[in-house]
């Protein structure tokens, strides 16, 4: 048996999450990849994943990790997965992984981006990947409200923990900026970017639903901090609908250093 390590880009619009559920009518991204590994003669293995993303919470880049045995390529293991799972699921690179890899526990830290679409008529094109705003929104307010989410924290004010675990978290990175998409003009997207070394339960959306009050001008930057501070979940803004975030990038110290002998199918890391 060998432990392989999948970078999986996925449109989580038609999915109850990443994490398989107690429900089996119910899809989710990790029962694809479980259903394409049988269906290429790797019945009963069981995927793992960096994160739980939500129902409807999209991926550019979630790290999963399974052992089979496959007597062919690498390549060719790439190639036969991304022609059984269906067409919003995508291995974009693979690798052989130690075996006590794991993508979650291995992780140092997790990249998510939350994109708003900022405009008075809302854009078909958009919906499904951006959560449109038809009012314009302070950005520089915002920017300064969640630079100050940086440092390790107890973030309970915006998100709930499992069972016994610790609400604190250590973010590496926060911000709020204007993006051009084309082909539309910068001034009506922006993008919320937050880089920790672990996420509670709906805590960037519950951070993101917070800045929005932030941007319309109900909440000042400092009022914003007084809600963080206070580790009450009831103070803080309501969550921001799932499908204006995605999950860009899991990050592992030792890993993540290209080599010539890193075996990959898919590309180069970026």
């Amino acid at each position: 048996m060998t432990r392989y390590r999948a970078t999986l880009a996925y449109d989580g619009t038609g999915y109850h999450g990443f994490q398989r559920q107690a429900a089996e009518h119910e899809p989710t991204v990790q029962g694809q990849v479980e259903l394409a590994l049988a269906k290429i003669g790797q019945p009963g293995v069981t995927v793992v994943g960096s994160g739980r993303t939500d129902a409807g919470v999209h991926a550019a880049g979630q790290v999963i990790a399974f052992e089979v045995e496959w007597r062919h390529t690498l390549a060719d293991l790439q190639r036969a997965l991304n022609a059984t799972l269906p067409a919003d699921i995508a291995v974009l690179e693979m690798a052989e992984a130690p075996p006590d890899f794991h993508p979650r526990y291995s992780a140092s830290s997790r990249e998510y981006v939350y994109t708003i679409y900022t405009a008075p008529v809302r854009h078909p094109l958009y919906r499904r990947y951006a959560l449109h705003v038809a009012e314009p929104l302070d950005v520089a307010a915002m920017d300064a409200a969640v630079a100050r989410l940086v440092g390790e924290h107890d973030f309970a004010a915006f998100g709930l923990p499992t069972v016994g675990e610790s609400t604190v978290r250590r973010m590496v990175r926060a911000g709020c900026r204007r993006e051009a998409q084309p082909p539309m003009q910068a001034e009506q997207f922006m993008r919320v970017e937050l880089e920790a070394n672990g996420f509670l339960y709906r805590m960037v959306r519950s951070i993101v639903g917070t800045l929005l009050v932030v941007g319309r001008g109900a909440m000042t930057p400092q009022r914003f901090c007084d809600v963080f501070q206070s580790r009450d979940r009831s103070r803080a803004g309501p969550p921001a609908p799932p499908h204006g975030l995605c999950l860009m990038r899991v990050n592992y110290k030792s890993l993540d250093r290209p080599s010539e002998d890193h075996a990959r199918a898919g590309g180069q890391e970026k």
